[in-house]
């Protein structure tokens, strides 16, 4: 019997980064695109490599394209970690596991490495998988721990909790991960706000960048862990803008949020050194009058927008830029 498991996409609307430093965010699932990870048994623990994790090539032209497009890494050493992270959950909590091997594969459409985090779906998916194959429950507040520490503790990954606990919950999420919340109870708080709050938003991400979270947040950690002041500001500015778009939000002022995100964009270009490509895709959007953040690490951004025409006009200014353009799919049941 096999079993299998979906993990979609998310967009950071506001307050990220602060995810990792004990802030506060708001995020929400992409349905359009989703990693998902078939399970069933076998004489064997096999895990079945799938055309990211290929090692054949037709040309030296062809390895640098692959390269560019999917960086160095497929999802192999994800499900590796994944399992050995679940492995090492059930025996601190005694659960013994039952004799009983697998073999594991995955898919996934997610656009890789332009900060949509397909990486923490495709573990979001494997655990989901296991838990199911395994008949283990791991409550829901604390599986994006078990995910985090996959690519934190095993790989060596700088993340915070955000894309798990959006990815777990699904919908639309407001995140609090104050420090003391986190020592007293082992997770955050997390509210799911209504979809049919949210204003009309979209998505554009560009086809010709990839540059890897782990890349991007390595700076920022340093200098966190060193105190920096102007760091440690300006996480506790992000946190701030979640609140605030969470408030306007739960008082069916939706049309008023789009401000707080062209804050939270200017504040992290404050202390980031942002790629002049992904820059370039927010002042695009704002030209026509669209607010716009980045949707994670760089990559892909997401914005608000008042009408059709005006999505349309968002459409053009990006019309031969290697960049998609698209209304998210944010409702639906989970696969």
């Amino acid at each position: 019997m096999a079993h299998e498991a979906s993990a979609f996409a998310r967009a950071g609307l506001v307050g990220n980064p602060s995810d990792g430093y004990f802030g506060k965010t708001i995020s929400f699932v992409i349905r359009d695109f989703a990693a998902k990870v078939t399970i069933y048994e076998h004489p064997q623990v096999e895990i079945v490599p799938s055309f990211q994790d290929r090692s054949v090539y037709s040309s030296v032209r062809d390895l640098v394209r692959d390269v560019q497009e999917q960086g160095y890494y497929g999802g192999i050493r994800l499900m590796k970690a994944t399992i050995r992270k679940f492995v090492n959950y059930c025996d601190a909590h005694e659960i013994e596991l039952p004799d009983r091997n697998f073999s594991i594969r995955y898919r996934s459409n997610i656009p890789r490495r332009v900060g949509l985090a397909g990486s923490s779906a495709l573990v979001t998916a494997t655990l989901r998988c296991l838990m199911d194959f395994y008949e283990v429950d791991i409550p829901k507040p604390i599986q994006p721990n078990v995910i985090l520490s996959v690519e934190n503790e095993e790989l060596g990954i700088s993340a915070g909790l955000q894309d798990r606990v959006i990815q777990v919950y699904e919908g639309c999420v407001y995140m609090d991960f104050d420090r003391e919340l986190l020592s007293a109870q082992g997770h955050g708080n997390y509210e799911e706000l209504d979809l049919g709050l949210l204003p009309p938003l979209f998505i554009a991400y560009r086809t010709d960048l990839a540059e890897g979270s782990e890349v991007f947040h390595n700076n920022i950690r340093e200098r966190w862990n060193n105190g920096d002041s102007e760091v440690v500001q300006a996480m506790r500015d992000f946190a701030g803008y979640a609140q605030e778009v969470r408030d306007l939000l739960l008082a069916g002022r939706s049309s008023e949020i789009g401000p707080w995100m062209d804050k939270n964009f200017d504040r992290r270009r404050s202390i980031y050194a942002i790629d002049p490509a992904n820059v370039d895709m927010v002042m695009r959007a704002r030209s026509v009058g669209a607010h716009a953040k980045f949707a994670g690490s760089g990559g892909a951004i997401v914005g608000s927008y008042e009408d059709d025409t005006m999505y349309q006009r968002i459409r053009d200014v990006f019309e031969n830029t290697a960049t998609v353009v698209l209304k998210p799919q944010i409702r639906g049941g989970a696969t």
